[in-house]
């Protein structure tokens, strides 16, 4: 009977990027309208700010995701271009170093030096960039992937507290909001739980618990800020 084991690993990039865009883009365009609202805005107020709120947390996420993956991109370059410099310099150190990991791994001395000296043979850069310095295809840095992922999971994200804001009568408004964006944090956390294999209970607690204190807290300040005007 075959046995096919399903590895989620390949996910993490693109996964964390999405659940991080979209986590953002429900909290803070609820807690920006629940805030509004607390003050007392109305209705036309509130979806204005939520709008603007969209736009500038997309572009944000979109620069801010680019501009950190590049950089990891930029280290994993200049740590691949140190390595192959090594290797042109002093190849049978580097088969050495090499079988020093893998003997540390648990192999054999001879057994180690043979799978170090067949692994350079097929692909030197590959190997130690992979058992050396840990970089490997599944989990490089892709910038451009990473900042079109957040920003479109971000305006996914905000989107759901908009709709609602808009469709909803004032004196409602506020409770919707943040009743429907709880629904939604707590769909989000479940869903990126289940696709990244841990526990799907686990993932909703813990996005909606935080996701209700940034509401609570705009809320607050929504109010003693409205209150003060």
């Amino acid at each position: 009977m075959s046995h096919h084991e399903v590895h989620r690993s390949h996910r993490i990039g693109w996964l964390r990027a999405a659940v991080l865009g979209a986590n953002d883009g429900i909290v803070s365009t609820a807690s920006l309208i629940i805030g509004f609202a607390a003050a007392s805005a109305d209705q036309a107020h509130i979806l204005l700010a939520g709008i603007a709120g969209l736009v500038a947390g997309a572009m944000s996420m979109a620069a801010g995701e680019y501009v950190s993956v590049s950089s990891q991109a930029d280290t994993e370059k200049a740590d691949l271009a140190l390595e192959q410099t090594s290797l042109d310099n002093d190849f049978e150190f580097e088969t050495r170093e090499l079988a020093k990991i893998y003997q540390d791994r648990g192999l054999e001395p001879a057994l180690a030096v043979q799978v170090a000296e067949q692994l350079m043979a097929h692909d030197a850069l590959g190997a130690h960039a992979r058992d050396e310095i840990g970089i490997s295809d599944t989990v490089s840095a892709q910038p451009v992937q990473a900042a079109f992922s957040s920003a479109g999971t971000f305006t996914a994200g905000a989107a759901l507290p908009l709709v609602v804001a808009w469709v909803t009568p004032g004196h409602f408004l506020m409770t919707a909001v943040a009743v429907s964006s709880l629904v939604f944090l707590a769909a989000l956390g479940g869903l990126a739980a289940r696709t990244g294999g841990a526990s799907v209970s686990t993932g909703a607690v813990r996005v909606t618990f935080w996701g209700a204190f940034a509401m609570a807290l705009t809320a607050a300040v929504g109010s003693l800020f409205g209150v003060a005007a």
